[in-house]
């Protein structure tokens, strides 16, 4: 059943048991927007409202699942003050993080190109399935950025070795290599028999003891709102600086990299 209209970033549809909801920002490339963060916590609300709905299913389409926070947009608003810039970091992180509280289980199906805070969203959630045509990079640091909320997340996922390379080589991982990261549970193509399976096992756990286990893990872990405070402070810094905003503009206005500056 077809849940969208309304929606501007996001469509929802649902199976008996499963709120399926695919990023759709086509034109985009299905990139972050603060519509988007909102519209994602209205589909939680939508899932944790409906006692019979089990799993959540974030998924994207025509080759990109997510590239992240939306470079344009962000160029079009102008550079932020550190306030601004530290609300819209909190808002993200605070996506991320109620993905992996909500007592609901998240799965991830990937089948093509995630890049930023993308990477965020696969790592918050409980499980990643994966065609060998998906890869993950996170260019932040090409633009004078961090991936500050999607670390703790990613860390947390593959270690801090894979989550460190990751950030400062800015290289794509294939999904073979994300796999041997622990970014990638299952490696499958096609996704929907894997995704069948795996719904049909964890909708047979109540969503009280879904809940009681994300926070049992919760505790067990380095996420701290220390390490919150962290994440946000850094990004409000990065995003308020004059280089990363003079670096956003010139990709706005000139569709350049910041590598090709000189060219």
């Amino acid at each position: 059943m077809d849940l969208s209209p309304g929606h501007r970033t996001i469509r929802l549809s649902s199976t008996p048991g499963v709120l399926t909801v695919a990023l759709d920002r086509p034109d985009a490339q299905n990139s972050i927007d603060t519509v988007m963060i909102r519209e994602l916590h209205e589909a939680l609300d939508s899932a944790e409202a409906d006692p019979a709905c089990r799993v959540v299913v974030l998924t994207g389409g025509d080759g990109v699942f997510c590239t992240g926070m939306d470079l344009l947009g962000a160029a079009a608003e102008g550079r932020p003050d550190r306030e601004r810039a530290a609300q819209g970091g909190a808002e993200f992180l605070g996506l991320l993080k109620r993905l992996t509280s909500t007592p609901r289980v998240v799965v991830a199906t990937v089948d093509g190109r995630v890049a930023g805070g993308g990477v965020g969203l696969v790592a918050a959630s409980d499980f990643v399935l994966a065609t060998p045509r998906a890869t993950f990079s996170l260019p932040e640091a090409l633009w004078g950025l961090l991936p500050c909320s999607v670390a703790p997340f990613l860390v947390r996922r593959t270690g801090f070795q894979k989550a460190y390379a990751m950030s400062l080589s800015t290289l794509p991982v294939t999904a073979d290599q994300a796999m041997l990261s622990g970014l990638v549970d299952q490696l499958v193509d096609p996704l929907q028999p894997a995704l069948r399976k795996l719904a049909f096992r964890v909708m047979k756990v109540e969503g009280e003891t879904v809940g009681d286990l994300k926070r049992y893990f919760t505790k067990m872990w380095i996420i701290t709102p220390d390490v919150e405070r962290a994440a946000i402070d850094e990004f409000a810094r990065l995003m308020s600086s004059d280089g990363v905003g003079r670096r956003i503009a010139d990709f706005a206005e000139r569709q350049r990299f910041p590598w090709e500056a000189g060219s």
